[in-house]
This record gives structure tokens, C-alpha cells and sequence, in this order.
């Protein structure tokens, strides 16, 4: 059963109580607005993943899946409207797929006791588990992302960046300035220039962004952008004939939305991916068979096996995974909120565990822990071939710079402990 409610209509209580047995999960979701077409494919491979559990396996251990969908339209103040409304039914989990929403949550989970889960996405040092105890960032976080491309790049120069120039083309707001400690960082050890080039919301304005990289001229540039703004850079970078193969986005700044709008001239284009995408692995098929063949597709259908379907299937899937690990804590299917905290602390995913769930070689292995929210922080390098329209995947997992990492990590953990007053758990 799935209810889409816009936040308004959350606020005035319209949607029905879930059955006090069922596994309720809000979906904080976007279809609307300039990030809608990120918002919208996930959303969907959020819902669909839940409906095939329902669908071939009777929900998870017994129990039917309710997802919740409340449309925040990427705006922090209706994301927190959202969770308002939502809360009161019984919500097991939150992932709201916005960095400001994260933000502002944060501190409200942590009083009402629902566990947080932000892949790739939200506060980074949420990945230190004895600060942050109901915020889950696995299997990585903003700051491997930028570390995992240095790295990258290090392969690339045969192991040396200095004097190379490195541009951070980025969203400006809380998301789009998390990778700026990070390359700071990582600058100081490697001894490259880091050029900082924010842009305002939503991104549809560069020009003047663009013209100072074809002024400075930097060896590579680096993207931390969302929605329409990926999809102008790329086009910017082409006016300018900046070269593509040196142009690397995050991972949320390489879908098929970002690089289809410039046709040819983003052939080359590179980002970061957490996973695999495309459809070739066992789960489509069953998603085919029993969503969208038999009509309960969350959307029309047309984003399975895109990178952002992908995405929301892969957050509902360690989601099911760390509520099986729940029920089987306890002992029972309906578990509560406060019971799935202590299964996503436990929840460890193995290679053949996601080759059972039809997700073989698909994403990261991991094992969190009381002290490890965050996961081994891998990613792999794609390629956008534009004749073929499609990502290829052109390096294995690369593993970040924990020596930089884990300090950065321990230092913003430990200011917002004491700012809030948080004693230190798991000694």
C-alpha cells in the first residue's frame, strides 16, 4: 500500500494510520520543483523495491511494507513539515534525500528516537556512531566521495598532483560545501591548487562560473551539483571545450538526466558511482514481473535500471536488509523504531547476501558497528558513452584516505557533541 501526500495535506492529517503490525516507512520525496527530475526516479525505485517485497515475498518476515510518500519538494521547512505529520504513524526510518532536510532532522531523531538513514548524502561525520547514534550513512559519505576521486586522480598522474590545478564546481548550500574540508585537506597533502566556484540554487545560471574556468584553466574539474544544475554544467563545459574525461561529478551528479540534455557533447563525462547501474542483474526482473507488469509501478515504469532508480532501490533494499536483521534480533516481525536502530548498527551486507537478494556485484560490501556508521566509504569511476547512451564503469571500488578522513571525521563529531552536549557511547 503506498499513499503519496503533498505536505499540506500530510500537515492536516489526511492519510489513514497504518495497522499497528505493518512496517511503516515514510518516503520524503520530491516530484516537484527544479531537483524533481533526481527526486522523481528515486522515489520510485524507493517505492517499487518495497511493493516487489509485498508482491513476491509477502513483505518482509510477515509483515507488508506501508510506504508513506509525503512531497517535500526539496525544501528543508516542508521536509521538516513532512516528518511532523509522518512521525506519529509509527515511522521505522527516514531517508530524506536532501542534505538540508538531514540537517535539520538530526537533532529531532535523536529526541524521538527513529533511526536516520543518509547514503551518500546529509552530515558527513554522522559516520562516527558514538556522536550520531540514530544516523546511518553507509556504505559512504561526501568526504570519501571527494577522497575516492583524489585518489583517482593520484592513479591517473602517476601518484604525484602537485602543481596541478583542481576546480570544486559546487552547489551553494550545506550539500554542495561538504567536500571543501576534505580537498582542503587533501590540497595540503598533495600540494595541488584547489579553486573554489560556488553556485547559487537551483544552477541554471553558469556562465560567469564557466568563464572563470576557461580563465584559470584547471587540470581537472570536480562537480558537487544536484538537479538542473549538473545537466547546465555539462553544457557549459561544452560551450567552452572543456574536456570531458577531466570533468568528474559526484555521485549525484552522474545520472542519465545530467549528460542527456547535451547530447553528444557529453561523451566522456565521468562521476563517481556507489553501485552498479543499467538492468542487468536477477532483481529487474522480478521488479519487472511483479510491479510494473502487474501495474503497481510507483511512476510510469521508464526509470528501472536508471541510476537514480537504482539509488532508491539500493536505500530500500539495506533498509529491508537491516529490518530482517531487526526481526531477527528480537525475535518478532513487528519490530519498532527503536528496535531497527539496533539492526542497522548490527547489519552487515555480504557480496553473497546481495547476489541472493538478485544484486550480484552491485555495491560495497560492509558491516557497521556501535562506532562505525559510515561503512569502508568505496566508490568506483563511470563514463558516459553518449552513442551508446550509457554509464560504463571504468575502475573497481577505490578505497578513500582514511588517515585524512578519520580526523576530519573525529574533529566535526566531537564539536557537535559538545554544542549539544552528547556523551561519547560503544566504550
Amino acid at each position: 500500500m503506498k499513499k503519496r501526500l503533498t505536505a499540506l495535506a500530510a500537515l492536516a492529517l489526511t492519510c489513514a494510520t497504518p495497522a499497528l503490525a505493518d512496517l511503516n516507512i515514510p518516503n520524503l520525496s520530491y516530484r516537484t520543483g527544479p531537483f524533481a527530475a533526481g527526486g522523481i526516479p528515486y522515489a520510485d525505485g524507493f517505492n517499487d523495491y518495497f511493493t516487489l517485497l509485498n508482491e513476491r515475498d509477502g513483505g518482509i518476515g510477515g509483515e507488508k511494507v506501508v510506504v508513506t510518500e509525503c512531497e517535500t519538494a526539496y525544501n528543508t521547512e516542508k521536509g521538516v513539515e513532512c516528518y511532523e505529520a509522518t512521525k506519529g504513524n509509527g515511522a521505522l526510518v527516514y531517508n530524506p534525500l536532501s542534505t538540508g532536510i538531514t540537517y535539520q532532522l538530526i537533532p529531532k531523531v535523536s529526541v524521538d528516537k527513529i533511526p536516520l538513514y543518509t547514503p551518500g548524502y546529509g552530515r558527513t561525520s554522522a559516520a562516527n556512531g558514538k556522536i550520531f547514534e540514530w544516523v546511518f550513512n553507509y556504505p559512504a559519505n561526501y568526504w570519501d566521495g571527494a577522497s575516492d576521486i583524489v585518489n583517482y586522480l593520484l592513479t591517473e598522474n602517476g601518484g604525484d598532483l602537485k602543481g596541478k590545478k583542481i576546480a570544486l564546481v559546487y552547489h551553494n548550500s550545506a550539500y554542495g560545501k561538504e567536500p571543501i574540508p576534505t580537498l582542503t585537506a587533501l590540497k595540503e597533502k598533495h600540494g595541488f591548487e584547489l579553486i573554489e566556484i560556488p553556485v547559487d540554487s537551483p544552477g541554471q545560471e553558469q556562465k560567469s562560473q564557466w568563464l572563470q574556468i576557461r580563465r584559470d584553466k584547471p587540470d581537472y574539474v570536480l562537480m558537487w551539483g544536484w538537479g538542473v544544475m549538473n545537466a547546465v554544467a555539462i553544457q557549459e563545459a561544452a560551450n567552452i571545450n572543456y574536456p570531458m574525461e577531466n570533468f568528474i561529478g559526484v555521485w549525484w551528479s552522474g545520472s542519465e538526466n545530467d549528460v542527456l540534455p547535451a547530447g553528444d557533447a557529453a561523451n566522456g563525462y565521468k562521476s563517481l558511482a556507489m553501485h552498479g547501474s543499467g538492468s542487468d542483474y536477477p532483481v529487474y526482473a522480478d521488479l519487472q514481473k511483479y510491479v510494473v507488469e502487474a501495474g503497481k509501478a510507483s511512476g510510469a515504469g521508464d526509470q528501472v535500471g536508471t541510476v537514480l532508480y537504482s539509488r532508491g532501490m539500493y536505500a530500500a533494499m539495506v533498509i529491508s536488509e537491516a529490518i530482517r536483521k531487526t526481526q531477527e534480533m528480537t525475535g518478532h516481525a513487528a519490530i519498532t523504531a527503536v528496535e531497527l536502530r539496533d539492526g542497522f548498527e548490527a547489519l552487515e551486507i555480504t557480496e553473497a547476501r546481495m547476489a541472493e537478494l538478485g544484486l550480484p556485484n552491485f555495491g560495497q560490501p560492509f558491516a557497521a558497528s556501535c562506532a562505525d556508521h559510515g561503512g569502508p566509504g568505496q566508490a568506483m569511476i563511470q563514463q558516459w558513452d553518449a552513442a551508446a547512451k550509457k554509464w560504463n564503469l571504468i575502475t573497481p571500488f577505490i578505497a578513500p584516505d582514511d588517515e585524512v578522513i578519520q580526523p576530519l571525521v573525529d574533529a566535526d563529531s566531537a564539536a557537535f557533541a559538545a554544542e549539544n552536549n552528547i556523551a561519547e557511547r560503544c566504550n
